[in-house]
């Protein structure tokens, strides 16, 4: 919905349902929507911390039992939307064991305790300091065709199917459509180089999702997923498609905000190919594109300055798409230098009334929305982290290990991204409040991982985003700031 150039059309709306609405100001659905950007902010840095931990169990005794842990503290300042500084301690304690049984059984359990330490009135939701719902984040049994055959029947068979059933990560492609923990069922057939991947399950109920103007977005949610995806090997590439289905089981009870009352119900399915491989020993890529469709419920009131008034929602379509591309430049030095790039493209709605990926200030009654919402894990940075909706983003990277030859730093790695952002559609919103701009701004981050002993690391990240002064409210600085000490036993 654009006005003009400089209009300020999400920021007008927002304050006239401030002065006419006795329900949640929109101070509320703007600190909501900086939550749910929080936690895509924490989620990258615990995956960031998992990968510093090895706990490859090795295969080649019938029985194998491995167990042990890993506690990290993590220092957090990060800026929201609002110029706000938010400071958190995070201690974060993994218990983990795995039982392998020839190779064919694997049952592996992952308990996880978490408490937040919000600085006083830090907190995103009110709640102040707190236990991150501890919990399992990994349990299941794993069986392996192939190797089943091989120790119990002494027989090889070029066939395998492997068959997973429990809660885990479930990363599907370059990540745009699935990187969610889920409960349930996968299967994996493979044929030679040809190999076909079947999901069906439900999120586990603490899942923060992405409509954060639903109640209990952050600790109540359940969406199922069920797809396929079939894969083949080519030379060193393994280009693939799938189908995927995604089903609200949300029985929330509606968001009254008086004069508008509003149901949730997005219901979606993404038809998505792409490809991966290496195009020489030094360059590996992945690219992806996706197309979204599927039906939601509209927006639940209309603005007539100065007045507001609620409207009946209607069941519209979905039609929206992404893409995402990444190359990589392996060095052969003995620093392992790396350079990356990246490429992300995601369609946004120009009717949208405040926020790209919510129901309460979303699609208009009657029309289509083509704001691309997906499920997965993209690296949009640290301190701007936006959705991957309405979005253009390019990045890029180098990494290395500066001091390969002296024993003390030889596994300390270095590095730095800068990304630049914007708009998909100047004229449709992103999730949080902007003007009717292209550009968005630009942010360079900044990391280090050392591993000092073989059980201690250390990781250190800053980010900054520059935001453009005709694009937000304010342009002032917005910085994230992080520290994680990790002890492994």
């Amino acid at each position: 919905m654009s006005t003009g150039r400089k209009t300020p059309c999400v920021v007008g709306v927002a304050a006239a349902l401030v002065v006419l609405s006795s329900g949640p100001p929109m101070a509320l659905a703007q600190s909501q929507s900086s939550l749910e950007r929080f936690n895509r902010q924490l989620d990258l840095i615990r995956r960031d911390n998992e990968v510093q931990v090895p706990r490859d169990v090795p295969v080649g005794q019938r029985a194998l039992l491995d167990y042990g842990g890993y506690f990290i503290f993590d220092y957090l300042s990060v800026d929201d939307n609002l110029e706000e500084e938010h400071i958190l301690r995070q201690y974060d304690t993994t218990l983990y064991a795995r039982l392998n049984v020839d190779g064919a059984h694997e049952l592996f359990l992952r308990f996880r305790a978490n408490y937040l330490d919000f600085h006083s009135g830090d907190s995103f939701d009110g709640e102040g300091d707190e236990w991150d719902h501890p919990d399992f984040d990994r349990a299941y049994y794993r069986f392996d065709l192939q190797r089943a055959m091989r120790v119990y029947h002494d027989k090889e068979i070029d066939q395998n199917l492997i068959v997973q059933v429990g809660r885990d990560l479930v990363y599907w492609g370059n990540g745009l459509t699935l990187g969610q923990e889920l409960d349930g069922l996968t299967l994996n057939y493979s044929d030679g180089p040809a190999a076909i991947d079947l999901i069906a399950g439900i999120t586990p109920k603490h899942t923060v999702d992405f409509d954060s103007s639903r109640p209990d977005f952050d600790d109540n949610t359940r969406r199922g997923f069920y797809g396929a995806m079939a894969s083949v090997k080519v030379g060193q590439h393994r280009p693939y498609a799938y189908a995927l289905a995604q089903r609200d089981y949300n029985d929330d009870d509606p968001l009254v905000s008086p004069p508008t009352t509003t149901e949730f119900n997005y219901n979606s399915y993404y038809l998505g190919i792409g490809t991966g491989g290496a195009l020489t020993d030094r360059f590996l890529y992945g690219v992806e594109a996706v197309f979204e469709g599927g039906s939601t419920l509209s927006n639940s009131f209309e603005v007539n300055p100065p007045f507001i008034a609620g409207v009946p929602q209607t069941r519209d379509n979905i039609r929206a798409f992404a893409f995402d591309a990444r190359l990589d430049y392996l060095f052969a030095d003995p620093r392992r230098t790396r350079l990356s790039g990246e490429f992300v493209y995601a369609t946004g709605d120009d009717d949208r009334a405040l926020n790209s990926s919510t129901t309460f200030g979303g699609n208009t009654s009657g029309t289509r929305d083509r704001a691309f919402n997906g499920f997965g894990i993209i690296n949009t940075g640290l301190a701007f982290a936006p959705a991957v909706s309405n979005l253009v983003m390019i990045r890029g990277g180098v990494s290395t290990f500066p001091f390969p030859d002296v024993p003390t730093f030889r596994r300390m790695q270095v590095g730095a991204d800068v990304y630049v952002f914007g708009k998909a559609s100047h004229g449709a919103p992103i999730d949080e409040p902007s003007l009717d701009e292209t550009y968005l701004g630009w942010e360079p981050d900044f990391f280090m991982n050392w591993q000092v002993v073989s059980d201690v690391t250390l990781a250190l990240r800053y980010g900054v985003f520059v935001p453009s002064s005709d694009a937000f409210p304010s342009d002032k600085l917005r910085q994230f700031f992080s520290t994680s000490l990790t002890f492994a036993f």
